[in-house]
């Protein structure tokens, strides 16, 4: 038998740690810099701590069960693990509490669609959790860019709704054909929107919902139109302020989209995606939006606590760096090999090793394990690009050899 990871799993082997590392290291040294902490929250979950946040479908989370009887479940996103954390554990905490993580999450394929079985995959994001308004929403939003122009990574755009507005239009629609109108909107499919049955002035509202998006002059003026309650003017007014905040930043291109609608349903505010179009493929990169309802879900008071947050996709990052040679080639190399010249030099050959590591730096060093001659030992450190032997007596007295 040829054992083989189960299926929707797979290896990373050192090579593809090394640059997913990459990644991973340069979207922390950003957080970092922001004033952001890392949280690790549970790979396991209780369902209903899953639904509660609304998170996945049940179908697409991979169920488990312990001796309890309990349901259990597989993280599918995290940011239900992290609202759960902070209001059980973190009670005595200040606000604004800014959080990250860098985690593998899990969610049960369409196995109908055979080329997409993976089940496992890498996120890096952030948890905002304790301020609402602009600031709070422009901060995530220019951090997204942060962490993109941290990676090199241009020709890509942020895609801008509001779930609030979009909810309220929304509601206009009977409750029977709501979830229909709000499907097709979301996967912007006119022709099962002119099919449904709609008066003409509900198709002429789902027509202009599928169509808000573009300019973001353009749009607010078209929503503007909309007979909006006071809320949800106040809503559009708030989301004027934040489109012109970010553009006079000027630091990426921003599509207003009132159409956007998010597969999890506990987004209340703005909502957004970060689309790669490179080679004109158009590749959603991360998402993310603001929730502030779905703490008071966990609170013992039921105590709700404005939070935003968003998701970069390690997988995707991986995928559309691979193409630009950014990322390491190779794994690190050693910088030495310390080789023992006899059975009694042994050990003053690991306490030269050790102190060889002990240098401020990071300094990479393999001790040589016997049964080689040496010129075996000079092909073996010249095949793995290792700088320097350090041959060994028993004395400790090293005699330094540069490979080339």
């Amino acid at each position: 038998m040829v054992y083989q990871p189960a299926a929707g799993a797979r290896d990373l082997l050192p090579l593809d740690v090394a640059q997913k590392r990459w990644i991973e290291d340069r979207l922390q040294q950003v957080f970092h810099r922001w004033g952001y902490h890392r949280i690790i929250t549970s790979t396991l979950e209780r369902m209903d701590t899953l639904m509660a946040g609304g998170a996945i479908q049940r179908h697409k989370v991979i169920q488990l069960q312990n001796g309890q009887d309990e349901e259990l479940g597989l993280r599918p996103e995290l940011t239900a693990s992290i609202a759960r954390t902070v209001v059980t554990s973190m009670a005595e905490a200040t606000y604004p509490q800014r959080l990250y993580y860098n985690a593998n999450v899990f969610r049960r394929s369409n196995w109908e669609k055979r080329h997409n079985r993976q089940q496992e995959y890498y996120q890096a994001g952030v948890e905002l959790l304790g301020s609402g308004g602009l600031l709070a929403n422009a901060e995530v939003l220019l951090l997204v860019a942060n962490c993109l122009e941290a990676l090199d990574l241009w020709g890509w755009h942020l895609i801008l709704g509001e779930a609030g507005i979009t909810k309220f239009l929304l509601d206009a629609f009977p409750t029977h054909v709501r979830s229909k109108v709000r499907s097709a909107i979301a996967h912007l499919d006119r022709v099962a929107l002119d099919t449904l049955p709609l008066s003409e002035e509900l198709h002429e509202r789902a027509r202009i919902m599928l169509d808000l998006r573009g300019n973001s002059a353009d749009v607010l003026a078209k929503i503007s139109s909309l007979n909006l309650d006071a809320d949800q003017q106040e809503a559009v007014n708030n989301l004027k302020s934040l489109v012109e905040l970010l553009e006079s930043e000027g630091k990426f291109p921003l599509i207003l989209d009132l159409s956007l609608i998010q597969t999890i349903d506990y987004y209340t505010g703005i909502v957004f995606e970060v689309v790669s179009n490179t080679d004109g493929q158009a590749q959603v990169l991360g998402r993310g939006g603001r929730y502030d309802q779905l703490l008071g879900l966990y609170h013992p008071q039921g105590e709700n606590i404005p939070g935003i947050g968003f998701e970069l996709s390690i997988d995707d990052l991986y995928q559309l760096l691979a193409s630009t040679q950014q990322l390491p080639q190779t794994t690190p190399a050693s910088n030495w090999l310390v080789v023992p010249e006899s059975k009694n030099a042994d050990a003053a050959a690991f306490a030269y090793a050790q102190q060889l590591r002990d240098s401020t730096n990071l300094v990479r060093v393999e001790m040589d394990l016997g049964g080689r001659d040496a010129e075996a030992i000079r092909n073996y450190a010249s095949h793995h690009s290792i700088a320097q032997i350090a041959w060994i007596k028993a004395d400790g007295s090293p005699t330094i050899e540069a490979v080339h």
